[in-house]
């Protein structure tokens, strides 16, 4: 099993990336490969609506760094997709990166019409969390409902979504036991999911 994690944090290190590593290290076992991501460390442009990849099955727009995660995209089983909250919504990082997926839909014509997404039906499974400055978890905003409907229309079904509130000033979630266990348990949680839908098959 292959499972990625996304972080469209600016900060390398932040409270994001913290929680992000708390999530994988409670995914990882000796059958599960984990990656992880940080979007503003790769060089991802906005997409421009060109729709050349309509026709050309991925972006030929740009070659840029979006090419280094497409396979792995394709590969992996599971994503683990967190974002701050920028004025209620996902950072454009994460926004550049979602937008970027479009090559994985097939349409049909004329327009509009049907569309469907070639990583449906694969059994792939998603977890999105959000990370806002404010005690009122309600203060993500829409960060993660346009993350989640995003990445379930692309065909992942949503494992879970997490707000973690009261989480802006640096380290601080270095001295949360409690939200990094939050993230843990979930992370666990997740990765049991795979395997209690690989022993549901096995039973059909």
């Amino acid at each position: 099993m292959y499972i990625i994690g996304i972080n469209g944090s600016p900060r390398e290190n932040g409270n994001t990336a913290e929680i992000l590593r708390s999530l994988l290290e409670g995914v990882a076992s000796p059958h599960v490969e984990t990656e992880y991501f940080h979007l503003p460390s790769y060089h991802i442009e906005g997409c421009i609506g060109c729709e050349r990849c309509r026709r050309d099955k991925t972006c030929t727009q740009f070659k840029d760094d979006m090419h280094l995660l497409y396979d792995r995209i394709d590969r992996a089983d599971g994503l683990i997709l967190g974002s701050p909250t920028y004025n209620y919504g996902m950072t454009p990082w994460m926004k550049a990166f979602i937008d970027r997926l479009y090559p994985f839909f097939d349409f049909t014509e004329p327009r509009p019409g049907p569309y469907r997404s070639r990583l449906a039906d694969q059994g792939k499974r998603a977890l999105v969390f959000a990370v806002c400055e404010q005690i009122d978890e309600k203060e993500v905003g829409y960060t993660i409902v346009n993350i989640r409907d995003a990445i379930a229309a692309l065909g992942y079904s949503i494992h879970d979504t997490l707000a973690f509130p009261s989480h802006f000033l640096p380290n601080s979630v270095r001295k949360d036991a409690t939200s990094r266990k939050r993230a843990y348990d979930a992370g666990r949680n997740f990765m049991h999911a795979f395997s209690s839908a690989s022993q549901g098959d096995e039973g059909v």
